[in-house]
């Protein structure tokens, strides 16, 4: 069973950007706990962290994976690409998202990404991967 996390753009700046918003941990620290989870579920996950579009992208296509897990972060509102490449692959994706993008600024309300994701997981900060990575063991256990 093999899940692929892509962090998306600034993603890399979690721990110092925007507190109040996404909390203090770090990407490392996020990476770790997934990490961790993933070894007690016993789930080979592979996780990167893209600021580019187009190496998103890349990453979706090359398809080594059974399963995705995804934030998107600012391409969430904005690319019909990253959201084209997930329906090409058919594989299944999980948006993830750690503030609850409904409850923030009106253009961060609409996500290209959600209707061809299996589910979307926002607002529990750091959780939200670790509930995600959960329900991706639970979709490929089906």
């Amino acid at each position: 069973m093999k899940v692929l996390v892509i962090h998306g753009p600034n993603l890399n700046l979690l721990g110092r950007r925007e507190t109040d918003i996404y909390g203090t941990k770090s990407l490392d620290d996020i990476n770790n706990e997934i990490l961790s989870l993933a070894s007690d579920l016993g789930i080979d996950v592979r996780i990167l962290q893209l600021n580019s579009e187009g190496e998103i992208i890349d990453a979706i296509q090359k398809g080594a994976y059974d399963a995705l897990i995804i934030n998107p972060a600012a391409y969430t509102h904005t690319s019909i690409a990253i959201r084209d490449a997930l329906v090409a692959v058919g594989k299944p994706s999980i948006e993830v998202h750690l503030s609850n993008i409904y409850r923030r600024e009106e253009f961060r309300r609409r996500s290209f990404i959600a209707d061809v994701a299996v589910g979307q997981i926002s607002g529990f900060g750091p959780d939200s991967y670790l509930l995600a990575l959960r329900a991706a063991k639970n979709i490929l256990s089906k």
